[in-house]
C-alpha cells in the first residue's frame, strides 16, 4: 500500500486522512531459519527473507533472548527498532525446471536493499488509542502449508502492477487500499509489467496476557464486528486493541516477463519458497524488539511515515550496512535444481 494511494482512497470515502508509521527495512539475511515456528532447527524447512535487528538466530528463546540488548544494529529506518520481520521468498521456475530467486526492489519513496516495507497503523478515526506490543511479543499470520483459499487469513494478497515504470507510484491503474480491486489471494496468473507486491496484514486484537501461544496465533484475533479500518470492536476474549502491523514486499518479476520463459501451457511460473505455486502459503512472522516505550510514544503521537520526533532515525545507508552472514549456509540465489528445502 502506498500511503498516498490510501489517503486518496480514504478521502474518497469521506474519511479522515490517515496517519501511519511507514518505513523501510533492508535485507538482513536470506536463509532457512525460523526461530518462531522451527526454533533450533538448522536449516528450517524453507527459505525466508529477514529484516531488522542483527541478533536474529535459530533459537531466540523468549525467556532469555533480548533483541534490543543483543543487537548491535538494525536494517530498519528507526534506530530503536530491533524487531525481526520475515516472509517467504519468491522463486521463478524456468522451462528447463531450474529455479531462480526473484529479486526485490524498494517501495516507492524509500531507499533500501530489497527487504520489507513495515507499517504500524493506528485506528482510522484519528482518536482511538492502541496498545503497543510488549517485550517478548511474537506472532505469525498465514500458513506455509496452505494450497487453497479456504482457511486463508484476512488481508493477505498479491498486487499485479500493470505499469512498467514506477511500480506503485500513485496513478497506476491498480491504486487503492490493499487487498481490494484486482488484488488476489493467489499469485497473479499473467505477467506483471511493474512487478508483484505482496501484502501481509496481522490481527489487531490481543488477549492482554500472553505474548505468544503454541500456534503463535491464538493470543491475537480480528475484530468481532466490522474491521480494524472501521474501528470494529475486539472480542471479549481479546479485548486489547493493537496497532495494525502490515508488511509490503516488492518483487521484481520484470526480468522474467518474456513469454518465451513462461511454461508452454501459459501457467504462471512463480513459486513461494514453501514449494507453493498457488500463492496461498504466503505468511509473515514477527518478533517485537522496540527499545523501551519508543513504539508506544510514536503511536500516541500518531507519527506519519518515517517522520517522527519521538523516534531516532538512521540514514538509509546506515540501515543498508546492517547485514548478517548466513547461519544455514547454502546457495539461495543461483540457478538451482530445486528450491532449498523442497
Amino acid at each position: 500500500m502506498q500511503w498516498k494511494a490510501l489517503v486518496l482512497a480514504l478521502l474518497a470515502q469521506g474519511t479522515v486522512a490517515q496517519q501511519m508509521i511507514r518505513f523501510g527495512c533492508s535485507q538482513l539475511v536470506i536463509e532457512r531459519l525460523d526461530p518462531l515456528v522451527n526454533p533450533g532447527t538448522l536449516p528450517s524447512p524453507h527459505v525466508h527473507q529477514i529484516v531488522g535487528g542483527n541478533s536474529f538466530n535459530s533459537t531466540m528463546d523468549p525467556a532469555t533472548h533480548d533483541l534490543v540488548n543483543e543487537s548491535t544494529c538494525t536494517s530498519c529506518t528507526f534506530a530503536e527498532d530491533f524487531s525481526n520481520y520475515w516472509t517467504a521468498v519468491m522463486y521463478f521456475r524456468a522451462r528447463n525446471g531450474t529455479y531462480k530467486r526473484v529479486p526485490q526492489f524498494a517501495n516507492v519513496g524509500l531507499r533500501a536493499v530489497g527487504g520489507i516495507t513495515v507499517y504500524y497503523i493506528p485506528p482510522y478515526d484519528g482518536k482511538t488509542t492502541v496498545t503497543a506490543f510488549k517485550p517478548g511479543f511474537r506472532m505469525l499470520v498465514g500458513d506455509a502449508a496452505l494450497r487453497k483459499a479456504d482457511g486463508m487469513q484476512r488481508q493477505l494478497c498479491h498486487r499485479c502492477y500493470k505499469s512498467a515504470d514506477g511500480a506503485g507510484v500513485p496513478g497506476d491503474s491498480q491504486d487503492g487500499a490493499p487487498c481490494t480491486g484486482s488484488d488476489t489471494q493467489s499469485l497473479p496468473p499473467a505477467p506483471c509489467n511493474g512487478g508483484i507486491r505482496t501484502t501481509i496484514t496481522f490481527p489487531t486484537c490481543w488477549d492482554g496476557k500472553n505474548v505468544d501461544s503454541p500456534d503463535h496465533k491464538s493470543h491475537v484475533a480480528y475484530p468481532e464486528t466490522g474491521s480494524f479500518e472501521s474501528v470494529g470492536t475486539c472480542p471479549e476474549s481479546h479485548p486489547v486493541r493493537l496497532p495494525q502491523l502490515m508488511y509490503e514486499v516488492m518483487w521484481d518479476t520484470r526480468p522474467f516477463n518474456d513469454p518465451d520463459l513462461w511454461p508452454e501451457d501459459g501457467s504462471q511460473p512463480f513459486f513461494w519458497s514453501t514449494g507453493d505455486e498457488t500463492g496461498y502459503s504466503q505468511h509473515g512472522d514477527y518478533l517485537f524488539g522496540w527499545k523501551g516505550d519508543s513504539l508506544q510514544r510514536a503511536l500516541d503521537a500518531r507519527c506519519n511515515n518515517a517522520v517522527c520526533k519521538e523516534l531516532k532515525i538512521q540514514t538509509s545507508e546506515e540501515a543498508m550496512k546492517c547485514t548478517k552472514a548466513q547461519t544455514a549456509v547454502e546457495d539461495v540465489d543461483g540457478w538451482l535444481e530445486r528450491i532449498p528445502g523442497n
